[in-house]
């Protein structure tokens, strides 16, 4: 098996564990939720609400345009993005019906959606690649090692680390201002799980922000600016942006189709997801259509954004958990970065 198949086996054996895998708690769980928060029926919703991530926001936005024309305009798609954890907030407290995330559901969002009876099918649409980019005339950071990354973003770097030279003592003795996610971004708590090796550990004194344009504007407007976000973004801005490869200790690798496919960009490849109550399901509703129309078109508009497609049994597979309703995460509370294809294919085997 090539390693192109053996990362998109990664995904569809994810898929494949959240509809077979049944266990007590909700983070593995399978099945029919019971009691769960009612939602509005088919006859009544006219209008389907979204919030959540800003990564995955451009896919959910021109998949929902495309929607609503074809719905005549007798269903109005909002969309909206405050980060993922914002839209977990929302979702948990069941004020949207569908939650975008570019991270997996945390374990604290898991227990406030139990405890407001509310479950969740998670559906990965699409992989990622975080970008790290600098200003067209920084001529030096060619490349940067995950060790390095660490040392400018963690806690401790804060007010100390301040100029390029402290990163690699071959780079200019010039100011380095940083700019990045918000807190509430799932990429914010992906890119420090991945560099720092916790979720949320950074340091504060830069520019942050939950909408992604902001940062690839920041970063095009000053030369010795470095950032970071999801690729899609880096293409939309890229006259104005250059892509810094990202060395793990196997070589420098500059994130694109090609690297994501083969896994070589590690560890800022990622997959992002949909999460949609289970309760629409049960009545066909708005929602439920929706979806259902996502999976038929995400490989498309995801190609077409700058975005990874995952592989055509990845969104069957989706489609058949939004159709039996099956319920959960396969993840445990964060991103599995050590998940490696031989965990997935041994636990695919227990089915």
């Amino acid at each position: 098996m090539n390693v192109v198949v053996k990362n998109l086996t990664l995904i569809a054996g994810m898929l494949a564990l959240a509809s077979c895998t049944s266990t007590s708690d909700q983070s593995a769980q399978t099945g029919t939720a019971p009691n769960l928060t009612q939602v509005s029926n088919s006859d009544t919703l006219t209008t389907i609400k979204i919030d959540g991530s800003s990564t995955v926001y451009p896919i959910t936005a021109a998949i929902g345009k495309e929607y609503a024309a074809n719905q005549k305009n007798k269903v109005q798609v909002q969309v909206n993005f405050s980060g993922t954890s914002g839209g977990f907030k929302k979702f948990c407290a069941g004020e949207i019906d569908i939650s975008n995330a570019s991270r997996p559901i945390t374990t604290e969002e898991m227990e406030a959606c139990r405890k407001n009876n509310v479950a969740y099918i998670e559906i990965p649409v699409a992989f990622d690649a975080l970008s790290v980019v600098v200003h067209p005339q920084n001529t030096w950071a060619k490349d940067i090692t995950v060790d390095e990354l660490k040392k400018l973003w963690e806690p401790g770097a804060q007010g100390k680390i301040t100029k390029w030279s402290q990163i690699r003592a071959s780079w200019p003795d010039r100011p380095i201002k940083l700019f990045g996610a918000g807190k509430d971004s799932g990429t914010f708590d992906y890119f420090t799980e991945a560099t720092v090796g916790k979720a949320k550990a950074s340091r504060t004194d830069y520019t942050a922000s939950e909408d992604d344009d902001v940062i690839a504007n920041g970063v095009s407007k000053d030369p010795d600016a470095l950032g970071y976000f999801g690729y899609a973004y880096y293409q939309e801005h890229k006259d104005k942006l250059r892509l810094v490869a990202v060395n793990n200790g196997k070589g420098a690798v500059l994130p694109e189709t090609k690297t994501v496919e083969n896994n070589t960009y590690q560890p800022l490849s990622r997959p992002l997801f949909i999460y949609i109550n289970p309760e629409y399901t049960k009545n066909k509703g708005q929602a439920y259509q929706f979806v259902n129309y996502y999976l038929q078109k995400a490989p498309s508009v995801v190609s077409s954004l700058g975005y990874v497609p995952l592989p055509d049994e990845a969104y069957r597979i989706g489609y058949v958990q939004l159709n039996t309703g099956k319920i959960g995460t396969v993840y445990a509370g964060k991103p599995q970065l050590d998940l490696t294809i031989a965990e997935v294919l041994r636990k695919q085997k227990q089915f």
